[in-house]
């Protein structure tokens, strides 16, 4: 009975696998492309039972994952610069470790958007309460996300010669995330494009200090820990 269990485990696992190759993409399609739908959507979705939870898309948390892990992935086959740092030579001996670290950085940003969302309705913030809206915003994350790592990967190709094409990707990214964000932020508060916009600058800074802090902290103690 154990073997049989087993086996049912692992073609489960299989099954999972290989409907991402159907799901993944047509999940980052509709985030990119219809941002405040994949975002309701979040929300409705958690409503369901859990086994009937996302069933024609990746689960949002799932989705910035992956999404993660694809970007680390064409990361590798840029050039680099001769003078790595320290502390990306010791993440490129681990995909864990980068994986990890990438995933607490940018999932910086999505929680930053939904505890501001959570405090300016005047809601208690609880583990219920954060779930939807962090939800929500793992959607509108991964396509940003991708964007940035894009751009990073630019900008360390050596001599320089994709600056330019790094502030294109970046101004790129800005400008969609910033879209889907005031707009999301005027839907859910009921406020005007303004204060919206106010909201969105403040909480993105907030995870952009709070982002450059855990990488500072992951890229000195990370080659320590890797010794």
């Amino acid at each position: 009975m154990d073997f049989m269990r087993l086996l049912k485990s692992l073609e489960e696992l299989l099954y999972e696998l290989v409907s991402w190759l159907i799901f993944y993409p047509l999940t980052f399609w509709r985030a990119a492309t219809s941002p405040l739908d994949m975002m309701r959507y979040a929300d409705v979705e958690l409503g369901d039972r859990p086994e009937d939870q996302y069933d024609d898309t990746v689960s949002p948390p799932l989705f910035l994952l992956i999404t993660l892990l694809l970007s680390q992935a064409l990361s590798s086959a840029f050039p680099r610069a001769a003078a790595a740092t320290e502390a990306a030579e010791a993440m490129s001996h681990s995909s864990a470790n980068l994986l990890i670290a990438r995933g607490v950085i940018f999932g910086i940003f999505p929680m930053a958007m939904a505890v501001t969302l959570i405090l300016f309705k005047g809601a208690r913030l609880t583990r219920e309460s954060l779930r939807p809206p962090f939800f929500s915003q793992c959607y509108v994350a991964g396509p940003f996300v991708f964007l940035i790592g894009l751009m990073v990967d630019f900008l360390i190709i050596p001599g320089g010669q994709a600056f330019a094409l790094a502030g294109a990707v970046f101004a790129a990214a800005m400008l969609w995330y910033g879209q889907a964000q005031i707009r999301w932020f005027m839907r859910d508060l009921g406020i005007g494009s303004v204060k919206a916009t106010g909201l969105f600058v403040l909480a993105f800074l907030i995870a952009t200090v709070c982002a450059l802090l855990i990488a500072v902290a992951v890229g000195t103690q990370l080659p320590r820990w890797s010794a």
